[in-house]
């Protein structure tokens, strides 16, 4: 275009001159390979919300109930946090290592201080480690392997009661499988062979991630509804002749005044894809009240194709780690993604926590060790049962 007389041709801005100004996310090593799915780099996520997080979380335990292993790790792109947790559960002991860092100092995992995180091979096998440590005397190194595929879960997507501010919104897959490799508790090696394994990895907008804000309405679902039940239960079948499946089922109840929230999802899983799909669920179960900690009973559940079983739940002892202690619903002020400085480790140990002053400590979020008894199969599994329990449910 010509210059106008008496005019200087001004010259057009570029990126290096205004940051700010339709910014791209730094290259990772993701970048190199095709998966893009929006006009962005891996840095960046589709969404600005500060509760954006990508998470993966798992037990490891013995089939007879005695020990677990404990992990998860979260990736908050917004707030530029990664944190970790790896415990362990005897009894009702409970060992627990917490890590976070900042996500721009290595932005290509989601290890954080001693622990780790590896895909050995996408969607069937990953290896998790805790390096020996000042803060707990635990370590150990194990590799998960996945029996059954992974499945989808249905998505959680949830709106205050008003239907207005969604609270979460995000999608999960589990894996039930095998576990091998070896635990180091307070000196001493244990190995592990065939013990049970179950995980998961879910992304997208959830609850109870940074500090709660003060100035945003309550949401009854997300803080403490009148009325909750919410179960969670992967568990692994295996047959003498080495047939493996599994049993998946998530409850999830809500309940006020004037209003109701119920999903229930989940079935039998194959080794070759197959599903038996659950249609109904009625739980019998029975809980401690002096700290909410499942003491077994029984499930009524119904099939998609109308038939219904009994299946019995038996309690493995008192094993079973408390998730408050990796922040799940916070721990002692502190939550998920919340910014603890570059580097920041810490953990601590619990000689009891069954009694009630350490469930106020942790809440009473917690894995169970069971055994399901199916006598349709002739079978029972092993597997880990999640609970929360609020009033009359």
């Amino acid at each position: 275009m010509a210059q106008s007389p008496g005019r200087k041709m001004q010259r057009i801005s570029t990126p290096e001159d205004c940051p700010m100004s339709a910014s791209i996310g730094p290259l990772l090593a993701a970048d190199e390979f095709f998966n893009h799915q929006i006009v962005e780099t891996h840095a960046s996520v589709l969404q600005s919300d500060l509760s954006w997080t990508e998470k993966v979380c798992g037990m490891v335990c013995a089939p007879d109930g005695s020990l677990s292993i404990n992990f998860g790790m979260g990736k908050y792109v917004n707030r530029n946090v990664v944190d970790a947790y790896g415990g362990c559960s005897r009894g009702v002991e409970q060992w627990t290592v917490r890590a976070s860092r900042s996500l721009s100092s290595a932005p290509n995992d989601v290890n954080a201080g001693p622990l780790e995180y590896e895909v050995l091979e996408p969607l069937k096998r990953v290896r998790i480690r805790m390096q020996a440590n000042e803060v707990q005397p635990l370590s150990y190194e194990l590799e998960l392997t996945g029996e059954l595929p992974c499945v989808v879960e249905e998505r959680e997507d949830r709106r205050m009661t008003t239907g207005y501010r969604r609270s979460a919104d995000q999608i999960r897959y589990h894996q039930i499988g095998c576990a091998d490799g070896w635990i180091e508790l307070q000196g001493r090696r244990i190995e592990v062979r065939d013990w049970v394994m179950t995980r998961d990895h879910s992304w997208g907008l959830r609850p109870s991630v940074g500090q709660p804000a003060s100035d945003v309405q309550p949401d009854p679902m997300d803080a403490l509804a009148p009325h909750i039940f919410a179960l969670w239960s992967p568990v692994r079948f295996k047959a003498a002749d080495g047939r493996t499946w599994g049993f998946f089922q998530y409850l999830l109840r809500y309940a006020g005044e004037g209003w109701s929230h119920e999903r229930v999802q989940g079935g039998f899983e194959y080794a070759d894809g197959r599903r038996v799909l659950l249609r109904k669920v009625e739980p019998k179960l029975k809980f401690d009240p002096r700290n909410q900690r499942l003491l077994g009973g029984s499930m009524a559940i119904t099939l998609a194709d109308g038939s219904v079983r009994e299946l019995r739940v038996q309690v493995l002892g008192d094993t079973g780690f408390h998730l408050g202690a990796g922040l799940y619903h916070g721990f002692e002020g502190h939550h998920h993604g919340q910014w603890r400085g570059e580097s920041h480790l810490e953990g601590e140990y619990f000689a009891d926590c069954s009694s009630p002053e350490s469930v106020q400590r942790l809440n009473q979020f917690r894995d169970c060790l069971i055994a399901l008894h199916d006598d349709v199969e002739g079978a029972t599994g092993i597997g880990n049962c999640q609970t929360w329990v609020h009033g009359t449910v």
